[in-house]
């Protein structure tokens, strides 16, 4: 087995808390994205998307159920897209990058939105919906990286050959 090989295998032979991570993101992101289809979800997010400097026109083109539609048509796809990743290192590079961005922008409501952040007995607490970005970010970049690693060892082995 030569070096490529072998750190192909070790590459590709994934851990279990890396599976569960992932695991874990994508049933909260099928979860929450079939939630979006229901008018109490829909009317939940709209301050969050309504006062975000590049979400807030989507009101003026589709209606409140349209737009949470569409949030959670993406996180549906965005769901399937990080599952797919165990089969298909592109896969995971560009769904792992998507859901980066997705876990960005919303961590960036806890800046944009109104009345966010509250104190609550001299404790700063805020929605631990939008709180639970922070792991997906970490998961989402993981993912990026262990795909990126997995390609580059793929195109060293085919230049070899």
């Amino acid at each position: 087995m030569s070096n490529i090989d072998r750190q192909l295998f070790e590459a590709t032979t994934t851990s279990f808390s890396y599976k569960i991570g992932v695991f874990g993101v994508v049933l909260l992101l099928l979860w929450i994205g079939i939630f979006k289809f229901t008018p109490t979800e829909a009317a939940e997010i709209k301050p969050l998307v309504l006062n975000h400097p590049l979400m807030g026109w989507l009101y003026s083109v589709l209606s409140v159920q349209g737009v949470s539609n569409l949030i959670g048509l993406s996180e549906i796809i965005i769901g399937i897209g990080l599952a797919y990743s165990f089969m298909s290192p592109k896969t995971g590079l560009l769904f792992g990058a998507i859901s980066s961005v997705l876990s960005m922008v919303t961590l960036s409501f806890l800046i944009t939105t109104p009345n966010t952040w509250k104190i609550v007995d001299g404790i700063p607490t805020t929605s631990f919906f939008l709180v639970k970005d922070i792991l997906f970010l970490s998961v989402s970049l993981r993912v990026v990286e262990h795909n990126r690693k997995i390609s580059a060892l793929l195109i060293l082995k085919d230049n070899e050959q």
